[in-house]
């Protein structure tokens, strides 16, 4: 039973890098085959929607920023960047606030700056910290980029502002159910 378990799971996700479209929901059915022989399938279901649409928002933004000579994570430092009020942040900041790791923070940043779109400046009272600023070409980049992903709504397609909105409420429920913020 659980070979056919795994079987159903897998058919749900095997889908998820197909091209052509299917005559039935591979979501829909694995949920139904789930209730028929494990029990409740909302939430299996919910998640497994929710992995997938993850794999085409990030399968249109990537499209839209590969042109640019950026990934997703380049983009997210590079729009904190330009929101910060002097256009520069230490990097221990710009890690709090991406949610990624210093190792990764660092990797991003070194590839920006190797474009440059970003430099790497001391901290004017704290010697032992290193503002990252973007660049002039950095904000052309970004500004060339984000329009971009805006004229694709970064792939989110089939909602209205109103279901956009609802859509990022519930999600942020389950971001601060586990923590993700206070």
């Amino acid at each position: 039973m659980i070979d056919a378990l795994a079987g159903i799971t897998l058919l749900a996700s095997s889908v998820m890098v197909a091209r052509d479209r299917l005559p039935f929901d591979p979501i829909e059915r694995a949920a139904e085959l789930w209730e028929q022989r494990i029990g409740p399938s909302g939430t299996m279901a919910a998640v497994t929607s929710v992995m997938r649409v993850q794999q085409i928002l990030l399968s249109a933004v990537d499209a839209a920023l590969r042109p640019h000579g950026l990934t997703f994570a380049r983009y997210e430092a590079l729009v904190l960047l330009s929101f910060a009020r002097r256009r520069s942040l230490p990097m221990r900041v710009m890690g709090e606030r991406l949610q990624l790791h210093p190792t990764s923070v660092t990797n991003i940043v070194d590839r920006l700056q190797a474009d440059g779109l970003v430099r790497r400046v001391p901290h004017p009272t704290d010697r032992r910290a290193t503002l990252v600023e973007i660049t002039e070409d950095g904000l052309n980049r970004l500004a060339d980029a984000t329009k971009a992903v805006t004229d694709d709504d970064f792939g989110l397609r089939g909602l209205d502002a109103d279901e956009s909105a609802q859509l990022t409420r519930l999600l942020g429920q389950v971001r601060r159910a586990v923590g993700d913020f206070d």
